[in-house]
């Protein structure tokens, strides 16, 4: 049986035996866009993410249907948009899994962006302040090494991401 430890309007704590875990409120699903152009620079985004206290580097990524009703796909397309200023001319669905699952109810749909146009400057929505990097696939390593010497987190689904890149998915 299941204990609602706190209900907040984002997120709920609960309790299910010993077991104490967060539970999206309203929605458990998001997606992760693996992303590189034409020439191969590695689309990443940058942003502040307070649970941790510093910025953090990851892919493209977002919740679905936080707008309103939508497929994975759509939230896909909608948040490689929003957070990088590109659009893909195809979308291709990789596989989902737990984004952590220890800690929490929600799962990723994680994707293999393809064909990408340049539209906007990207950045997110609502003071999200997003800053975008295009980085070459050939000096990914080191940039990244670069970034955590500098501070910086790297989501290590970043690490996922390069995988599928570089394996051509």
């Amino acid at each position: 049986m299941k204990e609602t430890l706190y209900q907040g309007k984002f997120l709920n704590m609960v309790k299910e035996g010993r077991w104490e875990f967060c539970e999206r409120v309203n929605n458990t699903t998001a997606v992760m866009i693996f992303a590189a152009t034409e020439d191969n620079r590695v689309l990443l985004v940058e942003e502040m993410r307070p649970p941790i206290g510093m910025r953090c580097i990851c892919f493209p990524a977002g919740l679905c249907g936080d707008v309103a009703p939508e497929s994975s796909g759509s939230a896909a397309m909608r948040e490689l948009l929003e957070e990088t200023g590109y659009t893909a001319a195809d979308m291709q669905f990789l596989f989902t899994g737990p984004s952590s699952p220890g800690l929490t109810s929600e799962t990723l749909h994680f994707f293999l962006a393809r064909g990408l146009q340049k539209r906007t400057a990207g950045g997110g929505v609502d003071g999200e302040n997003i800053t975008v990097h295009e980085v070459p696939l050939a000096d990914i390593d080191s940039w990244l090494q670069s970034r955590m010497a500098a501070g910086i987190a790297v989501d290590p689904r970043v690490y996922t991401g390069l995988y599928f890149l570089q394996r051509g998915a």
